[in-house]
């Protein structure tokens, strides 16, 4: 098979379909606003895809601190720590928004991995896109200021990146989750908020809107 209809293939591969079509071992639940859909330390034995809505994924210390991993949006993928051996959940994951997943068994996804290799080169990327963001926020967190983590928080909520637009970030997210993600106190996050506010970077009309301007944070050095 030539690369060209290699690519053909994968541009027409539908992972809602595909995954709604795989036999047993799959359903689709609904979660509403602010419910958990499982907890840290509950068993690993199912990966969960987002067909609508947004999922928070959180952590709590032994000390009882909780921070924000990560916040998906449909087309993504968690709970994949169950194929690579876990048997407790590492993080909890919650609905931000009403949501809809596809719940699938850890069995009928490594069947459908090892199957179906265009679904298994998807996912695979999937992964590692996730891993680049992870050491991106790791470098974030190490060596850049709060008003910077902040600022890309924002950017990355907003999608940014599309034409320039400014997207309305849904749904609210408070400044104590927001606090959480960045590594600092909610104080700061009000006042960076403000700060962006005024300056023109961010302005509130039924939502909180991000500008390109706000790049200037980031790159400024």
């Amino acid at each position: 098979m030539t690369p060209v209809v290699v690519a053909k293939k994968r541009r027409g591969f539908d992972p809602n379909t595909f995954l709604a079509t795989i036999g047993d071992g799959r359903k689709l639940v609904t979660a509403a606003r602010k419910q958990r859909i499982f907890a840290q330390g509950d068993t690993a034995d199912a990966v969960f895809y987002i067909q609508k809505g947004k999922v928070r994924l959180s952590v709590v210390s032994q000390a009882g601190k909780e921070a924000t991993i990560g916040i998906l949006n449909e087309r993504n993928f968690f709970g994949e720590g169950a194929l690579a051996g876990q048997t407790q959940r590492m993080l909890s994951a919650a609905a931000m928004t009403d949501c809809e997943l596809l719940r699938v068994d850890k069995k009928a996804m490594m069947d459908a991995l090892h199957r179906e290799h265009t679904f298994s080169d998807m996912f695979v990327a999937y992964l590692l896109a996730r891993n680049v963001r992870y050491e991106e926020d790791l470098v974030d967190q190490l060596f850049n200021s709060s008003e910077k983590r902040l600022a890309r928080v924002l950017l990355l909520l907003a999608h940014f990146g599309k034409e320039g637009i400014p997207e309305t970030v849904i749904p609210k997210i408070s400044q104590e989750t927001l606090a959480e993600m960045v590594g600092t106190t909610r104080s700061r996050v009000s006042f960076f908020m403000n700060r962006f506010r005024k300056l023109g970077f961010i302005h509130y009309n039924g939502g909180l809107q991000v500008h390109s301007s706000l790049l200037n944070v980031v790159l400024h050095d």
